[in-house]
């Protein structure tokens, strides 16, 4: 009875990790057996441990960022030479042969059946669903004023990934995250003169897909390779995809170009390949909240983009409201920081209590 009520004790004390940080999954297998305290020294090892994952996490969201930051403009080049069905359809195939390749070279076996209802979701939301609805926005949007509307995407994958993962960020978080939100709320309707436009319906509709995709995919994460997660999402994709093409390419004009082509190339390798990677990976080390807030980020380095590869003017509010919310993500990075730390200190402390047996 003693042993039984020692180990109940044990797990108390693992429920209280920090659910913004995945344990390496061999942590558990590599403790002594039978142990049930940590020593003084474990307990400085995984303090001093936390702080350095969260910045490599920080580190792999960020460029996930980045390469998500040249969508918008990579689309616009790519429009010049297929038409919106036919780009969504063709980044996908490619970007599914990309990852199918990765995977068979890696021989990297099936992912277990409870997973794939999950893949399902990251597909639909990122390879499917934000890529079409984005796409079909930037027929009347600009990239600059499509990139701060998709400001409100790190609120919204916050939102869900709060519901669906059981993060619990700190009030001052979700106060950084409203503000930006808010930030971005009153750019739109000052663009669009306080009327939504179609192209805004598109992207709203983007925003709730891509905030599901981005959720299960960071959940995902924790339990496969992040280049796994979308890896096997993008193969699950591919016969629609295929068949996508099939249908599109036929209905709409195909004008080659240069521009047409490097922007097909990269929304297909670089964005929904490599970048989702290295955001899937950053998401699995910190949590969905706070690398989401990191997006905040985008509409500035889009705007950048925009302006330095497509020739578009931006509007006085643009660069304002870009600025603005990263002020925001600076609040949201310290309260998630701050209460990564006080996690860490608390499980500590508990399990530095020796256990009675």
């Amino acid at each position: 009875m003693r042993a039984e009520n020692s180990a109940t004790r044990t797990s108390a004390i693992a429920v209280v990790a920090d659910p913004t940080v995945t344990p390496h999954p061999t942590s558990a297998a590599s403790s002594p057996a039978g142990s049930s305290t940590a020593s003084p020294v474990g307990s400085s090892a995984a303090s001093s441990a936390a702080p350095s994952a969260g910045r490599s996490g920080t580190v792999l969201a960020g460029l996930g960022v980045v390469a998500f930051s040249l969508t918008f403009p990579a689309t616009a080049w790519g429009l010049e030479s297929f038409g919106p069905w036919s780009l969504v359809a063709l980044r996908s195939v490619l970007a599914a042969l990309v990852a199918g390749g990765v995977l068979l070279a890696a021989r990297v076996p099936l992912p277990a059946r409870r997973h794939w209802a999950g893949l399902a979701v990251v597909g639909g939301g990122v390879v499917v669903g934000f890529p079409l609805l984005t796409t079909l926005a930037l027929q009347t949007s600009t990239t600059s004023h499509a990139a701060v509307v998709v400001g409100l995407l790190p609120l919204t994958t916050a939102l869900l990934g709060s519901l669906r993962t059981g993060e619990r960020p700190s009030r001052a978080f979700w106060i950084a995250a409203l503000a930006g939100a808010a930030v971005v709320i009153a750019f739109t309707v000052q663009q669009s003169g306080g009327a939504l436009t179609t192209g805004d319906l598109y992207l709203f509709g983007a925003l709730l897909v891509c905030a599901a995709g981005y959720t299960e995919g960071g959940r995902l994460a924790r339990v496969m390779p992040g280049w796994q997660v979308i890896g096997w999402a993008l193969v699950l994709c591919l016969p629609l995809a295929v068949a996508g093409s099939l249908i599109a390419l036929p209905l709409e004009p195909v004008h080659l170009n240069a521009h047409g082509v490097l922007g097909l190339v990269w929304v297909a390798a670089g964005s929904t390949f490599l970048g989702l990677y290295v955001w899937y990976r950053g998401m699995a080390a910190i949590g969905v909240a706070r690398a989401s807030q990191l997006q905040l980020a985008q509409p500035l380095l889009t705007l950048v983009w925009s302006f330095l590869l497509l020739g578009e003017e931006l509007s006085a509010a643009a660069p304002v409201a870009a600025v603005a919310v990263l002020v925001c993500i600076a609040a949201t990075q310290r309260a998630g920081r701050h209460a990564g730390r006080e996690a860490v200190t608390v499980r500590s402390g508990r399990e530095s209590r020796p256990v009675r047996s």
